[in-house]
């Protein structure tokens, strides 16, 4: 079924709100859910209320969290987000960074003690919307293999990347360092589908097409992705002086406890390295370009990063947002939770 934006925004922060989060985190967490969901990435969407839920009202988010920012240098921050909901902190340390930029040109923000943060587009757009480049990384649940490996070591790692142009469109690049990400396979599950064979490997580290016999994710482009992978740890956990690798927390394991993530904003002021106006033009040039690529074979067009996710969501602006039917019905329901989520692995339904 479809829902407007700004009742789904309505009905996710009711829920929040309801397991125990404030209405001001509520409504927080609810943008970036419904960013995710009207750029086609339902997977950090409204699809993830019900886990936040049971994860708050089990007491594994501090609905009451001391934040404490502490600048380090003229361009640098660490937030402490005492296990608060994901998505705040991480909204509020780029709202420092931009600060920052806005300040010295340059920004690193370190977020340290946090929750799952959803999709990482939504806040590197904050700072292109306000002139910058914006770049975050932040760790996850260990759910890929090395290369050459038999057993997860790293999580699917995303790297977000966003820039302005001369016009107001934005080149925004979001992505795991896994060929797939788990809800893929979810999905194949559900569908009784086999899977490629460069999504996953099984228990032993051979590759596998049964979605029910995933050991790990794959890396892309195997040594490199892998490679990214470790980059995005050291950048999120390991600088923070946070659980790194293996050591991070398991996203379903148990709900009563926090997930003590890191993740990490950089913001730069495009003007501190050359002429503002040439590069806000030569980013507008290059989606042109792009878009005049001769296509390959079966391809209608060659489309620059972001461009896909900006045109669906235009539609679900002017359509509504197209939601699973049994989410909204429990998003309307009274229930907070159904006790779905904690005790599971990585790799669990």
């Amino acid at each position: 079924m479809r829902v407007q934006k700004d009742e789904l925004k309505r009905l996710i922060s009711n829920k929040l709100n309801k397991a125990g989060l404030t209405r001001e985190h509520a409504d927080i967490v609810a943008d970036v859910l419904v960013h995710a969901d009207l750029r086609g990435v339902h997977s950090h969407g409204a699809m993830r209320v019900e886990y936040y839920s049971e994860r708050i009202a089990k007491g594994g988010t501090t609905i009451h969290p001391n934040f404490e920012i502490k600048r380090t240098g003229p361009c640098s921050a660490v937030f402490d987000g005492d296990n608060a909901a994901g998505h705040v902190v991480a909204k509020l340390g780029m709202d420092e960074a931009i600060k920052i930029a806005k300040e010295n040109g340059v920004a690193i923000v370190g977020m340290r003690r946090m929750g799952h943060s959803g999709a990482l587009s939504y806040f590197v757009q904050q700072a292109a919307k306000e002139g910058f480049i914006g770049l975050s990384v932040c760790q996850s649940d260990p759910m890929a293999v090395p290369y050459g490996g038999a057993e997860p070591y790293y999580g699917t790692n995303p790297i977000a990347f966003c820039s302005p142009s001369e016009d107001g469109r934005l080149l925004t690049v979001d992505l795991a360092v896994t060929v797939q990400a788990w809800g893929k396979i979810l999905h194949a599950r559900s569908k009784r589908d086999a899977i490629p064979e460069d999504w996953a490997v099984d228990h032993d580290g051979n590759p596998t097409t049964d979605p029910f016999n995933v050991g790990g994710l794959v890396h892309i482009a195997g040594p490199k992705g892998y490679a990214l992978a470790l980059m995005v740890d050291v950048l999120s956990g390991v600088l923070m002086n946070l659980p790194f690798g293996k050591h991070v927390t398991s996203m379903y394991k148990d709900l009563t406890e926090p997930r003590m993530l890191g993740q990490l904003h950089i913001v730069i002021d495009p003007a501190y390295f050359g002429d503002k106006g040439i590069f806000l033009h030569a980013i507008n040039q290059t989606m042109q370009e792009l878009n005049e690529v001769k296509p390959a074979p079966g391809y209608s067009a060659v489309r620059y990063p972001g461009q896909s996710s900006a045109i669906r969501e235009q539609a679900y602006e002017e359509n509504g947002i197209e939601i699973v039917d049994d989410i909204y019905n429990y998003l309307v329901s009274d229930v907070v939770h159904n006790n779905a989520y904690d005790g599971h692995d990585a790799f669990a339904e």
